[in-house]
C-alpha cells in the first residue's frame, strides 16, 4: 500500500515541481553520480581558472527521527495534507531494555527510517532549507554541501551569511546540525583557509572528505 501511495506522491510532486533541483535523493532519474557531478563539475570550473573555493559538508543529527510531525504538515501545500498526517497519526513508541517495556507514548515527530514513505516526507521537509541562500546548495536527502568562491572578504562573508541562515532555518524546524561531522575543504592555491561559524561552533577543516562513498581531497583527487 505504501508503495502505491509513493508512486501517486511522486506523480503528483513532479508534476508540479515541487522539489528544488538541488535534491538529488529519492528523487526520480537523479542519484549519488548525479548529485557528485552536477556540483564538483562547477566546483572543478572555479579552481581552473585559478579562483579559491571553500566546500561545507553539512550532517544534521538523527534528520528521520528529528522531523516534527506539526511543522511537516504546514509544508504539506499539495493537496497530500490528509492523508499524510493520517500515516503518521497517533503513532506511539517505547523502550526495551533486557525484556522490561516502558509504557506507549506518543510520537511528535520521526518519519520511519526504512519505510517507503519516509524519504519522501524528509524531501518534503528539507525542500526549503536553502530559502534565501545565495551560495551553491547540493542534497541528498538530508546530506547537505554548499560552496561558494573566496577569494574576496565578499565571497566568505556570503557563505557566513548563508551558514546564519541554514542554523536559523534548523531552529525554526527543530532540527539540529551534528557539528562535530561538519567539515570545510578548502580548495584552490590561494585559499585563505578562512574559518567558519555555525551557530556557536566552528567546522573544523579537512584535507579530505567522504563525500557519498568518494573520498574527495583538497586537490579534487577523487582516486581514494
Amino acid at each position: 500500500m505504501e508503495q502505491v501511495l509513493k508512486e501517486s506522491i511522486l506523480k503528483h510532486l513532479e508534476g508540479r515541481k515541487v522539489i528544488r533541483n538541488s535534491q538529488h535523493g529519492f528523487t526520480k532519474g537523479k542519484s549519488c553520480l548525479t548529485n557528485l557531478i552536477a556540483f564538483y563539475d562547477k566546483i572543478t570550473g572555479s579552481v581552473d581558472e585559478g579562483k579559491a573555493v571553500d566546500v561545507l559538508f553539512l550532517d544534521f543529527s538523527k534528520a528521520f527521527d528529528m522531523v516534527s510531525h506539526s511543522i511537516l504538515a504546514s509544508k504539506l501545500k499539495y493537496g497530500l495534507d490528509e492523508w499524510t498526517e493520517s500515516w503518521i497519526d497517533r503513532r506511539a513508541q517505547r523502550v526495551v531494555i533486557n525484556g522490561s517495556m516502558s509504557s506507549w507514548q506518543p510520537a511528535s515527530s520521526g518519519v520511519p527510517q526504512g519505510s517507503v514513505l519516509g524519504p519522501v516526507l524528509l524531501n518534503i521537509f528539507i525542500n526549503n532549507l536553502e530559502d534565501g541562500v545565495d551560495c551553491t546548495p547540493s542534497k541528498f536527502a538530508e546530506d547537505t554541501k554548499l560552496a561558494g568562491v573566496v577569494d574576496t572578504l565578499g565571497g566568505r562573508d556570503m557563505i557566513q551569511r548563508d551558514l546564519d541562515k541554514l542554523e536559523d532555518w534548523a531552529k525554526r524546524n527543530l532540527m539540529r546540525f551534528n557539528k562535530d561531522k561538519c567539515r570545510v575543504l578548502h580548495l584552490g592555491r590561494k585559499n585563505p583557509m578562512h574559518c567558519y561559524r555555525l551557530g556557536n561552533e566552528r567546522p573544523g577543516s579537512c584535507s579530505a572528505e567522504k563525500d557519498l562513498g568518494v573520498t574527495v581531497d583538497e586537490k579534487l583527487d577523487m582516486r581514494q
